[in-house]
């Protein structure tokens, strides 16, 4: 059974993104599937630290967004929107170059709160970082 409404295409999300951070940092949709999300990003000097090495920073802003984005395909957005209560992350491996891929996976979605998991690895499927973000889903206001 899919988890995301139907319709929902990698074009859509891209729109949604112009003008945002997401597209500052050249975070691509690249797939979808039936309960998951993956997205690409650059590692580059958008997303670099000092040191050359992606920002963990980085990490989590397409950790982020994947989850954000995934929990927003899940719900109806004309009475509901979803924001981040809470992400935590941990950082297992460096990268200098190329792109990382993050994969966004549901633990629990609820009427009130979701819980996805994001793994980002290597282009060689290296984990980078593996995250949690809690979304809590809210009315919106008529």
């Amino acid at each position: 059974m899919a988890l995301f409404h139907t319709g929902i295409t990698l074009e859509a999300l891209q729109r949604l993104s112009k003008n945002t951070m997401v597209e500052h940092l050249g975070i691509e949709f690249t797939e979808i599937g039936d309960d998951y999300l993956k997205a690409r990003m650059p590692v580059d000097n958008r997303t670099h630290q000092p040191y050359g090495l992606l920002h963990g920073g980085a990490s989590l802003a397409l950790a982020e967004t994947l989850g954000s984005v995934a929990a927003h395909c899940c719900i109806d957005n004309q009475k509901k929107y979803c924001v981040g209560l809470e992400i935590n992350a941990n950082h297992v491996k460096s990268v200098r170059s190329g792109y990382v891929v993050g994969t966004s996976k549901p633990i629990h979605i609820g009427r009130r709160t979701q819980v996805w998991e994001i793994k980002i690895v290597t282009e060689q499927n290296q984990l980078v970082c593996v995250s949690r973000i809690t979304m809590a889903v809210l009315d919106k206001e008529e």
